[in-house]
């Protein structure tokens, strides 16, 4: 996960609304399932979708009351807790 892909898929979320980014993880989700992909083509997906999900649930504490950047550091901090153990 990249935190300024993050960050900025927030502020689209923010600006528009978050089905646009739910409709977009549907549709690399079903491109997952093309079997001539490479791995390295899965790769960037899912790469992509981890970015958009992550972006998620930095708007839904942002609507919990969180600052964004409270939001930001605090999603980032568990991921990185999350890959430590």
């Amino acid at each position: 996960m990249k935190l300024p892909i993050i960050k900025h898929l927030t502020g689209f979320i923010e600006e528009n609304d978050e089905d646009f980014v739910v409709e977009a993880i549907e549709t690399l989700e079903a491109l997952t399932e093309v079997p001539s992909l490479k791995d390295e083509e899965l790769d960037v997906i899912g790469e992509l979708i981890s970015n958009m999900y992550g972006a998620l649930e930095v708007n839904k504490m942002v609507k919990e009351g969180a600052q964004k950047k409270e939001a930001l550091n605090t999603f980032m901090s568990r991921v990185m807790g999350s890959i430590d153990t």
